[in-house]
């Protein structure tokens, strides 16, 4: 599924216009990032969950040369599903 998919979607199950799904949707992608920037937790109980994590500096290795790299250390996103998400899968 990719976005288009996604805003078709909501407008069929919501039954609003493709426009204000995807007006919607941006809204709701513009505040999780936002408040990932800040640092901040986003929680959708049942669904899953979004947080910052820092992964450190290390060394890795250039898989065409083998040579040794440095890597350095950055934020990164992590998910967690939540429980009515897994039972949905599962």
């Amino acid at each position: 599924m990719n976005k288009t998919d996604l805003i078709n979607g909501m407008a069929e199950n919501a039954g609003i216009t493709k426009a204000a799904a995807k007006k919607a949707l941006d809204s709701l992608l513009v505040d999780i990032e936002g408040s990932l920037q800040k640092g901040n937790r986003v929680s959708l109980v049942g669904f899953g969950s979004w947080s910052v994590s820092r992964r450190a500096a290390r060394d890795g290795r250039n898989p065409q040369t083998g040579k040794t790299i440095k890597i350095k250390a950055k934020n990164v996103v992590k998910f967690k599903a939540g429980s009515d998400l897994s039972s949905a899968i599962n």
